[in-house]
Order: structure tokens, then sequence, then C-alpha cells
């Protein structure tokens, strides 16, 4: 019994350890991108992510800018590995019961619903209503470093709902940018891709283990998504689902390469994202403070997201009795909630997609940085506020209980 619980617990728990000290050096190389956009080596480092880049031959040559390999082809991998942890947390982990479920889904569809709503409100009859989904994701990485750092004792039941909610909004996510951002079809490379990936499922009912095979079969469906004006990253979630997968790690080929890309992800792959994606030149005369593109995301993480999951969580918890995660305080949760508004990354990435206009992106990346800030700051004011009453309220259960004793 013991050694189940274990082989659920350990992939958990060493996903959970990455992504929170990659959180650390996300911040990092945030920080280093927005130095250099706003130093005079600025043109510079905009002329190198925007350099074309030529892989291939003949037919199947591909030319981007740096960054366009960087979002469509680096991210395709960070995608995979998404694609994995979906599948397991639905085979063994958190999800697996609908009663795991309930409150991890409700948490992440108000996360997602209500900040769409808030930002499509302020933005509503504007150019840039096409933005809804950025203030939808969540950076799983910076909540739970944040909640780690600032909660210190906080309840582990409810950083696993946190992640929980964080895998179930990564897979909202998904479909959002799968039906709402991708360009016109081209059915025939459509279909092409889909052939493609489709075959990797057929390989694992037949529990073919030769990693090379599926791999070859994610290429094509990634060059053929792209050619279909789907984005190309769908097609690493399609391939992460595609994996065949045991509740033993030893004898799971999906446990096997979710432990071999979780530390390239936390790592690498987003860091490198954070270093493309995260310069913005900061120059306050030219932001425009009026518009409701930077109004409507910071509506969208820093009210939404809180509102969104603390609401729908303590709803389905008045309704039905269930308790809160881990036995956490509303305070807790609330907070938890706060955190959620860290879109950073993920928020960058829908951002990058939604508007091709440089001038818009730049707002919508300032944007997300400042309300992803505000909203790590009050989840951390929060958890420090709660963390210092229940110790006061522990220090007054103790003096009452020595002095009846004394009595």
């Amino acid at each position: 019994m013991r050694q189940k619980i274990r082989t659920i617990k350990d992939p958990f728990l060493a996903f959970l350890k990455s992504e929170a000290s990659g959180g650390v050096i996300l911040l990092i190389c945030a920080i280093t991108a927005i130095i250099l956009a706003n130093s005079p080596l600025g043109e510079g480092y905009d002329h190198f992510l925007h350099r074309p880049l030529s892989l291939g031959y003949g037919t199947f040559s591909l030319e981007m800018g740096l960054v366009h390999w960087i979002n469509d082809g680096l991210m395709a991998v960070f995608f995979f590995l998404v694609g994995l942890e979906i599948k397991r947390e639905f085979l063994f982990g958190e999800l697996k019961t609908p009663s795991a479920m309930v409150l991890p889904v409700f948490g992440a569809l108000g996360g997602m619903l209500v900040p769409a709503i808030l930002y499509s409100l302020v933005n509503w009859g504007s150019s840039t209503i096409g933005g809804w989904g950025i203030p939808m994701a969540t950076d799983i990485a910076f909540a739970l470093g944040i909640m780690t750092m600032a909660a210190g004792s906080a309840p582990l039941g409810l950083v696993v709902f946190l992640t929980a909610l964080a895998i179930v909004d990564d897979l909202g996510a998904i479909i959002v940018i799968a039906l709402f951002y991708s360009s016109q079809m081209e059915w025939v490379a459509l279909a092409a891709g889909l052939a493609a990936l489709a075959v990797p499922f057929l390989m694992g009912r037949f529990r073919v283990k030769w990693f090379p095979a599926y791999l070859l079969c994610g290429l094509l469906g990634w060059y053929f998504f792209l050619k279909a004006g789907i984005h190309p990253t769908i097609a690493g979630v399609v391939l992460g689902f595609s994996i065949p997968a045991r509740e033993n790690p030893k004898a799971s080929m999906l446990h096997k390469w979710e432990e071999r890309l979780e530390p390239w992800s936390s790592y690498l792959i987003m860091p490198v994202f954070a270093l493309a994606n995260a310069g913005v030149a900061v120059s306050l005369g030219a932001l425009d403070f009026t518009s409701p593109l930077l109004w409507g995301i910071g509506a969208g993480l820093v009210l939404g997201k809180p509102l969104g999951i603390f609401g729908s969580v303590f709803l389905i918890h008045k309704i039905t009795g269930i308790s809160l995660p881990g036995g956490a305080r509303p305070g807790e949760l609330a907070a938890a909630g706060m955190l959620g508004g860290i879109g950073f990354t993920m928020s960058i990435f829908i951002a990058s997609i939604a508007f091709t206009d440089s001038g818009l992106l730049n707002l919508a990346k300032f944007s997300i940085l400042l309300s992803s800030t505000v909203s790590a700051v009050l989840g951390t004011v929060v958890f420090k506020l709660g963390k210092r009453c229940n110790a006061e309220k522990e220090d007054e259960k103790l003096v009452a209980t020595h002095t009846l004793k004394n009595t």
C-alpha cells in the first residue's frame, strides 16, 4: 500500500519542487530581459530576437524569427510536458476521482471565466477585445514559488489544490488557443497533422515504447499544424496525451519522460521564453494609460482571478459541504486565489498570439508584468497576515490553557 501511494506521490512532489524553484530563475530572466530592453543594448536585443532563422530542407524548410522559433517550437516541448502532466493527474493523481476533481475544476473555471468577462467588459467595442484570453492564465511556477516563500507552513492540501487547479487551467488555455487563437484553417494540412498525431495513440495501444517513433509523429504533427493555421504547440499537448502510462513509475513511459523533461522545462525552456518575451521597453510617455487593454488585463488578473477562484470554491464548499483544500482557512484560500493572478509567462504567451501589433503587444506585456507583480504582493501580504493572526490565536489558546491549569 505504501509503495502504491509513493508511486503516485513521488512524481507530484518532484514536479512541485522543480516548478517552485524554477520560479526564481524565471524571475531573474524576466528582470534581465527588462533591463536589456531598456538599456543601450535594447535595439540589438530586439534585432537578435527577430533575426530570421531557417531550418529544414526543400519543401520542409521553415524560416522564422528566433522569437517565433522559441514561442512556436521550444514551447511545444513545454506543452508536451503539460500534456504528460494532465494525463498523469487524470489517471493517477489529484484529478483521478470525481470528488477530488470538484474543487480544482470549479476553481479553475471560475478563475478563467471571471477574468475573461472583466476584460471583455472593459474592452467592449474596442479593437483590443480579442485579448480576452490573456488574463485567464496562471503561471504555476511563480504562484507555487511565492506560496512556498510567503506561507511557509501552508497546508499541503492547499498547495496540491493550487497545482491541480493550474493543470486544469492549462487545459483550458490549450482549448482556448486551439479554438480562438488559430488563424484561417488549411484543411488538407490539418488532416495531415491529425493523421500524424493519431499514429502515436495506435502505438500506445500496442505498447510501443520506442520514443523516436513518437517524436517523429509529433514533429510531423507540429509541422502540419503550423501550416494549417493551428498554433503548433497544440501538437505537443496531443502527443503528450498519447504517451503510454502505468501506475508504477519504473514501468511507465509517461513518468519517465515527465521526469526527464521537468528540469529542462523549469531551468531552460521557460527561462529562455522569459528572456525572449519579457523584455518590454518601458517608456512612460509612450504608454497609453487610458487604453482599455492595460486596465482590462489588470482587472482580469488582479480582481478576476481571486474573485473567480475563491468565489467558485467557497460557493461549492457552502453548497455541498466539501471541506476547503487541506482544511485551509478562507483567508488562505483567498491568498491562493490572488497568487492565481500571476499570469506572467502563460499570459505573455497568449498575448503574443493575440496581438501582432508591436505597440499593443508591448502594452499587454507591461500590464501583465505589473498585474502579476501586484497579485504576487497581495497574495504574499494576505498569507503573511493570516500566518501572524493564526500565531496570535495559538498563543492566546496556550495562555488560556495555562491559566485554567493554574486555577
